[in-house]
């Protein structure tokens, strides 16, 4: 097996330049002050997540490899809590409330809710 800190650093880089290139260029699609490109890329990520953890249960050969590039590489660069973190804050910090809860609500449903279509794709 490849060098296990290889294939995270590889993952994780290619991960952080998709979360980016979706902030960059979909933001301004939205034209809103609301975060939806830090809720699409955790979205995205909990749906590979998920697919790729229900895909390896059944699967016997590069287990380990595939769960270090996609799941804790890929996966990991391209979800961002501190970014949902600090975009809930700012919301708050301008009074902006509902957006705020709205937020935070639909990154962890809408995401478990990806986590669980994910596995079920995956098996």
């Amino acid at each position: 097996m490849t060098n296990p800190f290889w294939l995270v650093f590889l993952g994780g880089g290619l991960g952080s330049m998709t979360r980016y290139a979706v902030s960059r260029y979909l933001q301004p699609v939205f034209k809103t002050a609301y975060p939806a490109s830090t809720l699409i890329v955790n979205l995205v990520a909990s749906l590979i997540l998920g697919f790729l953890v229900g895909w390896l249960t059944a699967r016997v050969s590069g287990r380990e490899t595939y769960r270090l590039l996609l799941g804790v590489g890929f996966c990991g660069g391209l979800s961002t809590f501190s970014t949902f973190s600090t975009d809930t804050l700012f919301l708050m910090q301008t009074g902006r409330w509902w957006a705020a809860a709205s937020n935070v609500v639909l990154n962890v449903v809408l995401c478990l809710l990806a986590s669980m279509a994910g596995l079920y794709l995956g098996r």
